[in-house]
């Protein structure tokens, strides 16, 4: 399949719409972040998630939204939690929500943490960190989806995290992106346009059993 066809759109496809939709993301995922305390299991993480999103206005979730606690933060987005974690007075999660607004598919997740565990906190920082250099290095230098994931390694080995290269980012457009079978960003052999690919990062502590999670819309 060519670029072209692997950067398709449908009718109702529009920049703004999906400029709105990742705003709309991250305004659920703020004010779900708002309502995760330790003690709280991780079921009931997701079920409040349903409860955000509605309470927003979402048209649907188009993927199934993932909230992970602890040594899950390590799992990629088709592994199962391994059972179900209560949040620590010490502790670090995240968020990944994929959900569609105004017939636009929102996708964008990110890394929180509770108490005070210095390591923790370095982890979900360094995510977000190095989501923002990949996104600079896209955007200043226009490369393809393996040059970008080749650069994420390596800068995720300089800054001492280990990268799950099995995540490698997605399509999104208006609902649903899935009929333009494009593959993953790190096998794109194109620089990727605005508003229709998903940078994913996914971190492991070199040592420890937790990792960090971030992603958004290149745009």
């Amino acid at each position: 399949m060519t670029a072209t066809l692997k950067e398709a759109v449908g009718p109702t496809y529009s920049l703004n719409g999906m400029l709105h939709a990742k705003r709309k993301t991250w305004e659920a995922i703020d004010e779900m972040v708002r309502r995760v305390k330790p003690g709280m299991r991780e079921s009931e993480a997701v079920s409040m998630s349903v409860e955000v999103l509605t309470e927003l206005g979402m048209d649907r979730i188009w993927h199934p939204s993932k909230i992970r606690f602890g040594e899950n933060t390590l799992k990629t987005f088709k592994q199962p939690s391994e059972g179900d974690p209560v949040l620590a007075e010490n502790d670090i999660f995240f968020i990944d929500l994929g959900v569609v607004w105004d017939l636009h598919e929102g996708d964008s997740g990110a890394t929180f943490t509770v108490g005070d565990d210095p390591e923790m906190q370095a982890c979900a920082a360094a995510a977000k960190t190095l989501f923002d250099r990949v996104e600079a290095y896209w955007r200043t230098h226009q490369v393809a989806g393996p040059e970008l994931y080749r650069y994420a390694d390596e800068q995720a080995t300089a800054m001492g995290w280990k990268l799950n290269l099995e995540i490698k980012g997605h399509r999104v457009s208006d609902f649903p992106h899935a009929i333009y079978r494009a593959g993953d960003l790190g096998s794109f052999e194109d620089c990727p346009n605005v508003g229709l690919w998903i940078l994913e990062i996914q971190l492991a502590h070199p040592t420890r059993p937790f990792g960090a999670f971030y992603e958004d819309l290149l745009a």
